[in-house]
């Protein structure tokens, strides 16, 4: 076998690509190093330059390409290289989805290799327009000279890029972005600078009801006094009659973090109203919604399909934040209860469970693991569990309690690959996985969001 050789920065080598990385770029080995470049596709052959070298890999830029993949395509947005925000844009739709489904079969081959090769990972679903799909947009607004602007900083920089107009943004949010940026602007309301402090607008949010049509708008301020108040008012209502409620959030805390804890309603509703499905929600400025309601309502189906409800069983929403798992399975469930750490997301699911009239879908404060073996001591096993925990995957604790209770169906919503697989280790020494349907819930980004069936395995099995 030979030696790995070590690599320069600066070094020029031609590569050819043999897959994506999770984070959208490609994968080529040289002398037995991974060599990651961005922006390069599977089966391209480039000439590259190494920009970065670690311990495990080397980063490198595309000088040349020498054969390009059938499936690159002209980026939509102008300002795609530098926003960083999409890392797909540059690879056709139908390529996206087949590199999705791959990610994942990465992901089982990296920590579960058995199991790579015996089950079945079914093609990534995916939309019929994949653009303009992002019901909420928060940009950071700063000023130069006299101009105010709003957007994304650059991937890796302080460096605020000023977005018109974004193509996975809905439109709406990008027309009324624009227009309270410039009211801003006109009005000379004080911008924040993220250096000194100094300054009141933060943040421009918005997010429009993609089925009900009803837009918010929320200011992120410094503080409280906000000058000018009823000119901008009425200002910000003439960009759109959508707009239904203006509010304002105070941010006073040097973070990275966009809301503080107060929010004041300025003009109108304090929510906005929204469907998904046959659900409603009423949206405050703060509240977590799905930003791609489409694409969820075939995400909360594929779930559906995974816990494969008679209308007998007891299920557990665990990690169920406001309950829109568990209320999307209660009309098919005897009994669904539901647990979080965050008190807000639990009082917002036991109004909305009060709100759609389901008597029999319960909401509680805690952990699951807490929950699970409390209840298991009151003889209260449940049938199903189904899970969409963050990037971080299930606590090792939660893992251990299912194990212990073994429920007869698992079903696992992952929007990370590799969490997703390393959990799979333990939970497939009494589970067998049935399948695993991808989904792609933010088109032109390397993400992948995943539905997984497990079944208990029988008695014979786990001998």
């Amino acid at each position: 076998m030979s030696e790995k050789v070590l690599m320069e920065v600066g070094q020029k080598f031609p590569l050819t690509i043999k897959r994506l990385g999770i984070n959208g770029e490609g994968v080529g080995f040289y002398k037995r190093n991974v060599v990651f470049v961005k922006g390069a596709l599977p089966g391209e052959e480039v000439t590259v330059k190494v920009s970065k070298v670690q311990r495990n890999f080397a980063e490198a830029e595309i000088l040349k390409i020498r054969k390009p993949s059938k499936d690159r395509q002209e980026p939509l947005c102008a300002i795609y290289d530098e926003c960083g925000g999409c890392q797909l844009q540059h690879l056709s739709y139908t390529g996206q989805l087949k590199e999705k489904r791959d990610m994942v079969v990465q992901a089982l081959e990296k920590y579960v290799k058995p199991l790579a090769e015996t089950v079945e990972v079914r093609s990534t679903l995916g939309m019929d327009n994949p653009w303009h799909y992002r019901n909420k947009s928060s940009f950071q607004v700063r000023k130069e000279g006299k101009r105010v602007y709003a957007g994304l900083f650059t991937e890796g920089t302080n460096k605020l890029l000023n977005i018109n107009d974004c193509a996975v943004q809905h439109p709406l949010t990008s027309k009324i972005t624009v227009a309270t940026r410039k009211i801003l602007q006109k009005l000379n309301i004080t911008i924040y600078d993220g250096k000194t402090l100094d300054g009141l607008v933060r943040t421009i949010v918005v997010r429009t009801g993609i089925k009900t049509g009803e837009t918010q708008v929320c200011l992120v301020t410094t503080r409280k006094d906000l000058p000018h108040k009823q000119e901008l008012i009425e200002r910000m209502l003439k960009i759109d009659p959508s707009i239904v409620s203006i509010t304002q959030n105070i941010n006073r805390e040097k973070t990275s973090l966009i809301f503080g804890d107060e929010t004041i309603v300025l003009h109108g509703k304090e929510t906005i109203h929204e469907e998904l499905g046959e659900l409603a929600f009423d949206l405050s400025s703060r509240a977590f919604f799905q930003l791609n309601p489409e694409q969820t309502v075939h995400l909360y189906d594929e779930i559906k399909k995974a816990a494969n409800l008679t209308g007998k069983e007891k299920v557990v929403d665990a990690y169920c934040g406001v309950g829109t798992i568990g209320l999307w399975l209660a009309p098919h469930a005897k009994e669904v209860r539901g647990m979080d750490v965050v008190p807000e997301s639990v009082d917002d699911a036991k109004k909305n469970a009060r709100n759609h009239g389901f008597k029999h879908a319960r909401y509680y404060t805690g952990t699951a693991e807490e929950w699970l073996a409390k209840w298991r001591k009151e003889g209260f096993i449940p049938d199903v569990i189904t899970v969409d925990p963050p990037r971080t995957g299930l606590a090792p604790s939660f893992i251990k309690t299912v194990m212990k209770i073994q429920p007869k169906r698992f079903v696992y919503t992952s929007c990370n690959p590799s969490t997703f697989a390393k959990d799979l280790q333990e939970l497939t020494k009494i589970y067998k996985v049935e399948y695993i349907q991808p989904v792609d819930m933010f088109p032109q980004t390397a993400r992948v969001e995943i539905v997984a069936k497990l079944t208990l395995k029988n008695n014979r099995d786990l001998l």
